[in-house]
């Protein structure tokens, strides 16, 4: 060791904690972000595309009335449909545990081999592989929850918030639909003025996404505006071609 190392305080890590020091990691268990920012991209692009294609051909009343009917059915919507997901796929992961269960108990030695294996996989000799195998088989809550991460890829103690993710995407999709219904709620009929509100929201959605995705925020802002701006064109000129032959 150098004088230089020996000057060099050392990092406060608790044994048997992982270390936070010099970095720390944001929640990637698919709950609330995901719904979040489906709501509110939904929610702008969706409202934004709905008030262009009915003021193509209507006056500002059945815009704002258009509009707030398309907020609360969409928001409305998107909350139950995460929910339902969310608590299905979470379902799935019980019986999936049920299933491990019933197999640590009908075949203790195949599943110790099982797990033998898959360490050895991993990297481990077999030796040391059995010796773990044996010691994570005394508790059958630990077992469960390593054999499922490394057959299924999930873990059991990490399941998404189904009523998180519900409330997130409803919150969110109610933001992002009344952007765009700023200038008609103000009273001014300006479709102009709507897109525009439309699309620095959805700028603003990229940029805080890609505050927990680490992008760089002018791409991921430029990628919501890309995406809005094609449905919210193609609804336009739907409503045109509508209202013209109505």
């Amino acid at each position: 060791m150098t004088s230089s190392d020996a000057e060099l305080p050392a990092p406060d890590v608790a044994p048997g904690l992982p270390h936070e020091f010099d970095h720390t990691h944001s929640d990637v268990s698919g709950g609330w972000l995901r719904a979040a920012t489906f709501g509110a991209m939904d929610g702008l692009v969706s409202n934004t595309a709905l008030i262009a294609g009915v003021a193509a051909s209507a006056d500002r009343h059945t815009v704002v009335l258009s509009g707030v009917a398309g907020l609360l059915a969409g928001a409305f919507s998107m909350a139950l449909g995460e929910y339902t997901s969310v608590t299905t796929a979470n379902e799935q992961i019980d019986s999936e545990v049920r299933t491990e269960r019933r197999a640590f108990r009908m075949h203790p030695q195949a599943e110790r081999e099982e797990l033998v294996g898959m360490l050895v996989q991993m990297g481990m000799t077999e030796k040391t592989a059995r010796v773990a195998s044996e010691e994570l088989h005394q508790d059958e809550n630990q077992a469960v929850n390593f054999h499922l991460v490394q057959e299924l890829g999930v873990d059991p103690r990490e399941k998404p918030s189904a009523r998180l993710a519900a409330g997130s995407s409803f919150i969110l999709f109610a933001i992002g639909a009344i952007i765009p219904l700023i200038p008609y709620l103000l009273g001014f009929a300006s479709l102009a003025a709507g897109l525009a509100c439309g699309g620095v929201g959805l700028m603003i959605a990229g940029g805080v996404a890609a505050r927990y995705t680490r992008r760089p925020v002018w791409w991921a802002s430029g990628r919501q505006l890309a995406f809005g701006a094609i449905a919210i064109g193609a609804t336009y000129v739907v409503g045109l071609l509508v209202g013209a032959i109505v």
